[in-house]
């Protein structure tokens, strides 16, 4: 451990890789609301927040979760899709609320061309929520509509292989190739119960 008469402690949540202090007070001190997104190993979860000097207060949010149960998703919920979807039915909810902008927030993850977050915050700006970002970094509308996967899946010719790639989805009675159109569905009855 780092000693001497210059050193300092760092922040708790700094230590434990939660909390980029520099960034949250840029954002924090912003007038605009936060746009929030965090991928885990099995989820994402998008949260539209406003920072007020007692704390955080989250305007909107969705989740892998909610596209599952509430809009029949039932493709994987951490595949780039997913996260269009989540996007999109987060800034239909913020849209209906009467939010228009918002900064995006990634926390400590990195940031690289074709990342499931700007997959999310392609999917805002399509419902009508402004999240400004440099569309050249988006992924592309085939990896966002699951044509990728599609594509990937009819070109396995091993039944084993495919079997195990695509084990979850075979489970959940979604053929992979049909992707899509199941991405296609799931839009639209987002469109047409955006009722929140």
């Amino acid at each position: 451990m780092a000693k001497g008469p210059r050193y300092r402690t760092p922040y708790r949540r700094r230590r434990q890789k939660k909390t980029d202090y520099a960034a949250r007070r840029t954002l924090a001190t912003s007038e605009h609301p936060r746009f929030v997104v965090r991928i885990s190993n099995k989820t994402i979860q998008v949260q539209v927040t406003k920072s007020e000097m007692v704390g955080d207060f989250v305007l909107v949010k969705a989740s892998s979760h909610e596209l599952k149960e509430k809009h029949g998703w039932i493709a994987s919920g951490k595949n780039m899709p997913a996260a269009y979807l989540i996007g999109y039915l987060v800034g239909k909810k913020a849209k209906a609320a009467g939010y228009e902008y918002a900064n995006l927030d990634v926390g400590l993850k990195r940031v690289t061309s074709g990342n499931k977050i700007f997959a999310v915050v392609q999917g805002a700006n399509d419902a009508g929520f402004e999240v400004p970002f440099d569309s050249d970094i988006a992924p592309s509308p085939e990896a966002i509509s699951g044509k990728v996967i599609a594509d990937y899946a009819k070109n396995i010719e091993d039944p084993f292989e495919y079997e195990r790639r695509f084990s979850v989805y075979l489970r959940r009675g979604l053929r992979p190739e049909a992707l899509p159109s199941h991405f296609e569905k799931v839009k639209k009855h987002i469109e047409e119960n955006n009722d929140e």
